[in-house]
């Protein structure tokens, strides 16, 4: 099995319109177009009847304490956590691309509906959008807090020593759909894909906000 884009290459840098937030002089960072990327795939296993995305970001800071703090920097050093980007599942074995911007074009906030994606309904077996890690991140925001299904890009602290790597996964699967109901996670899926993963590819972008990096 095997997966490419034709927003950016595989471990090569995620152009700003497909993230969440750009670099700023001002105030370090802006709010970006947030689209979502061009994904396409093949090769795939015959017995395949459905498919699940994942875009998980592994490089994110397990403490907060020196996140976006003037003065201060991240330490490459500190322990990482993963931050589950897009969780999209029941792909339909047909499909074997996703357009971009077709899930996500903007940043909407208190987060996009769901979990019914683009080109499907929940009633029907279509494709569903899992809750992505800005649920939690913005939890305690009044003006952000809210359910954020689907696809929102990459925004790794300004002051961060690491650049961050964000992977795309593309599982394919023996069941039409996953028993999942409602709202559901990342790591919700990963449990329930367990046993039926028939084969999976995975592409990698990165990302980073530190104007010492930075392009």
């Amino acid at each position: 099995m095997k997966i490419w884009s034709k927003s950016f290459a595989d471990n090569g840098p995620i152009p700003g319109e497909y993230a969440f937030c750009v670099p700023d002089a001002a105030s370090h960072v802006a709010l970006s177009s947030n689209r979502n990327p061009d994904l396409e795939w093949d090769e795939v296993p015959a017995a395949t009847r459905s498919y699940a995305l994942i875009c998980h970001d592994r490089d994110v800071p397990s403490r907060g304490d020196d996140v976006n703090q003037e003065g201060r920097e991240v330490p490459a050093a500190l322990p990482r956590v993963d931050f589950y980007h897009w969780v999209l599942i029941d792909i339909p074995s047909g499909l074997r691309s996703i357009s971009a911007g077709s899930h996500s074009d903007g940043v909407i906030a208190r987060g996009k509906p769901g979990p019914e994606a683009a080109g499907g309904t929940p009633t029907a077996g279509g494709l569903r959008h899992g809750l992505n890690d800005y649920t939690g991140w913005f939890a305690s925001d009044p003006d952000m807090k809210g359910d954020y299904f689907g696809y929102d890009g990459p925004c790794p602290p300004w002051n961060d020593a690491l650049v961050h790597h964000y992977v795309f996964t593309v599982y394919a699967l023996d069941v039409e759909r996953l028993p999942l109901e409602g709202s559901f996670t990342g790591a919700q899926v990963l449990a329930a894909m367990a046993g039926h993963v028939l084969a999976q590819a995975s592409l990698t972008g990165t990302y980073t906000l530190n104007p010492k990096f930075a392009k």
